[in-house]
């Protein structure tokens, strides 16, 4: 085989586990941005490569973007970016291959928003020891060639990473999509109807509700709510229709329901513009967590995919 052949031979190989590769790095760094980046970082890398001394590719692409997604994670720049309670992962409509595999609970629960945004707690390593245990099976062996630690030790990180997470998060098991759906129905129409009471019967006694800022490019503060009425008047507030709204939003969005990150969501749609995402975490038949998200860079994927999909009739038309 000449060298061009063999270019495209490795090529074609890289290119069939991009979306494997995708998906790790977007569990890794909660951006699909960054994810693609990281991906593309990678394959610069295998192009450099002598990829005859080269055993196993998979195995060794997964140690590069690994590697690079937590240089990422350690990096100065990074740690300013995501300072805890000040970011939030960028949503995925369900379907996405960055998503990854979702063939079992634990590997769902790892890519959804509330736990992606705890992993913000980890250090680097143990967030890269959860990732490749929890959402792709490695073992401890595997991690450990990957992260160049010992076995003891990436079972030392898996314990601790899901300590964290699971003190904060106790998991509630499987919520049933058609309780999920009409849950997040009624709290749509007791916010547009101004129903205070009714939502705050929906929610949790320690409901919490976490927004980016204003939508304006990048949200640096997050703004958060932990009190059921004070959720339930913001609610009532941003989802009631007013013509201020619809001239600042540029037009009358239509609002669907989807599943995002696995959990059910409303998404505000101008056109083929994703213009808005809230999504809700449901624990024992009651909302536990509402996050709204409206920055545009962090809603330009869901757009992409929104315009590849085919969605339910909207929720809401007039608004």
């Amino acid at each position: 085989m000449d060298s061009t052949a063999t270019d495209r031979f490795d090529t074609s190989r890289f290119e069939a586990g991009r979306n494997r590769l995708a998906s790790l790095a977007y569990r890794l760094l909660g951006s699909a941005a960054d994810a693609e980046d990281a991906v593309q970082d990678a394959f610069l890398h295998w192009q450099a490569a002598d990829r005859q001394l080269i055993k196993v590719p998979e195995a060794w692409l997964t140690k590069v973007v690994t590697n690079l997604c937590l240089d990422r994670l350690r990096s100065a720049q990074a740690r300013r970016e995501r300072a805890v309670g000040a970011w939030l992962p960028e949503p995925l409509l369900d379907g996405d291959p960055m998503l990854g595999p979702a063939d079992t609970f634990e590997q769902r629960e790892a890519v959804s928003l509330a736990v992606l945004t705890l992993m913000e707690r980890l250090s680097p390593v143990e967030r890269g020891v959860y990732v490749l245990r929890e959402a792709f099976s490695h073992s401890h062996a595997e991690i450990a060639e990957i992260l160049d630690i010992t076995e003891s030790v990436s079972q030392q990180h898996l314990h601790r990473a899901r300590h964290r997470i699971t003190a904060v998060r106790p998991s509630a098991g499987e919520v049933d999509p058609v309780s999920a759906r009409r849950i997040v129905e009624e709290f749509l129409d007791a916010a547009s109807s101004g129903r205070t009471e009714r939502l705050v019967a929906l929610l949790t006694d320690d409901a919490t509700a976490i927004a980016d800022s204003n939508g304006a490019g990048a949200a640096k503060t997050l703004l958060r709510y932990d009190n059921p009425q004070r959720i339930a008047a913001l609610a009532r507030a941003g989802f009631q229709p007013t013509p201020v709204k619809r001239r600042l939003a540029g037009g009358t969005p239509a609002i669907h329901y989807e599943l995002v990150n696995g959990a059910p969501a409303i998404i505000f749609v101008i056109g083929d513009q994703v213009v808005g995402a809230v999504t809700f975490d449901i624990t024992g038949g009651r909302i536990a967590t509402v996050r709204g998200i409206a920055a545009p860079t962090r809603l330009a994927r869901l757009t992409a995919a929104w315009r590849q999909h085919d969605p339910d009739t909207p929720l809401v038309t007039q608004w």
